[in-house]
């Protein structure tokens, strides 16, 4: 007989406890709320929240050759990174089509993090081990070995100061996009500013045995400064209204990185998979594009509702996700839209179960931190 084990955070037992509501992610339960989403989203707003993103993939690249094999696995030059300092970035197919997007962090010269989204982490896993063949390098899946947390909010940096009372100068200096060895509550930990809110943060990657030890404290630190736990439906929100991209939604094998706005991180100045289909791909003008929308109302245009031109007549997009903005009070979405509708300004409308509500296209992000 074959046994099967379903993945589980480190952290479920945790999550139980504090009484968290769940919802399946591939395969993972993860906390989708503890009490109100909107207070949690709030929170992060105003003071912080604290996220298990132990679901996500961490993947390490070594050897000599470690960075020319990211360069020809991903659309950017990941050789280019400095020690110290994170890139995002996409694996691509063959077609050009994104098969994850990604942040990818050099630890040292031979040592790369790749982060993939949980749900493409064995696409990912897969992918790097085909593409590392004839390169002095070597692809190791950790992520059944590791847990990240996220504390993300206005209050983020103190609280992890406060956790790390001798290297307060460290966690105070680390810049936007950059990681460093910590010592966080007496565990080493890797720590990144970097998230997926909107919000100044920091990401902390630790061992699983270390995972409680590392929570508690954080929570703790977190509750005494007026924040609180966080679960997926705030983070949904949160990056919304940031316009970030969520694979399965912005992101899928059907979408180029040039369409969906992330032409920025393609450099067609050297080889890689996808390198031929995207240099097409980046002559043609796109037949559609990703943009933002905004509602007057309260009604929320949601993932793959059609969007129709001003009059209601003929239909002209998708929405790709979509909400009402818990800080801007309005719904707002992203979606692909035909060339000729790109323009800021330029109303719509969205067919929301059956009828049409105005919308306008709007510059995404919807919000930025002061």
């Amino acid at each position: 007989m074959t046994i099967t084990t379903t993945p589980a955070s480190p952290l479920l037992g945790e999550h139980r406890t504090l009484g968290a509501q769940f919802t399946d992610f591939a395969g993972y339960q993860m906390p989708l709320k503890y009490d109100s989403e909107l207070a949690e989203h709030h929170a992060v707003r105003t003071t912080a929240g604290l996220f298990d993103l132990s679901h996500m993939g961490e993947i390490e690249v070594s050897g000599p050759e470690s960075g020319a094999m990211l360069d020809y696995a991903l659309v950017g030059e990941l050789s280019k990174i400095g020690v110290g300092r994170a890139k995002y970035s996409l694996l691509c197919n063959t077609d050009g089509g994104v098969v994850d997007d990604l942040v990818v962090y050099r630890l040292a010269d031979e040592h790369f993090l790749v982060v993939a989204n949980a749900a493409n982490t064995a696409a990912v896993s897969r992918e790097l081990a085909a593409r590392v063949e004839g390169f002095s390098a070597t692809v190791h899946d950790r992520s059944s070995e590791t847990a990240l947390i996220a504390i993300q909010g206005p209050a983020a940096q103190d609280i992890v100061q406060s956790l790390a009372p001798l290297q307060q100068e460290k966690v105070a200096e680390l810049r936007y996009y950059a990681v460093t060895p910590a010592a966080v509550a007496g565990i080493d930990v890797l720590l990144a500013r970097t998230g997926y809110t909107g919000e100044d943060g920091f990401e902390l990657y630790v061992p699983n045995d270390q995972s409680v030890r590392l929570w508690r404290a954080l929570l703790d630190a977190t509750v005494a400064r007026g924040g609180v736990p966080a679960g997926l439906a705030c983070r949904d929100t949160l990056r919304l209204e940031a316009g970030m991209a969520l694979y399965g939604h912005e992101l899928t094998l059907a979408t180029n990185p040039y369409e969906a706005g992330l032409g920025r991180v393609v450099r067609l100045n050297k080889d890689f998979v996808g390198r031929d289909a995207l240099q097409t791909l980046s002559d043609r003008a796109p037949q559609r594009v990703l943009v933002g929308i905004a509602g007057t109302g309260r009604r929320a245009a949601r993932a793959d509702y059609t969007l129709f031109d001003a009059a209601g007549d003929s239909p002209i997009g998708i929405v790709t996700s979509g909400a009402l903005s818990p800080t801007l009070g309005h719904p707002v979405a992203l979606a692909f839209v035909d060339v000729a509708f790109r323009e800021p300004g330029t109303e719509l409308t969205v067919d929301i179960r059956g009828k049409k509500e105005p919308f306008v296209v709007t510059p995404s992000p919807f919000y930025r931190r002061s």
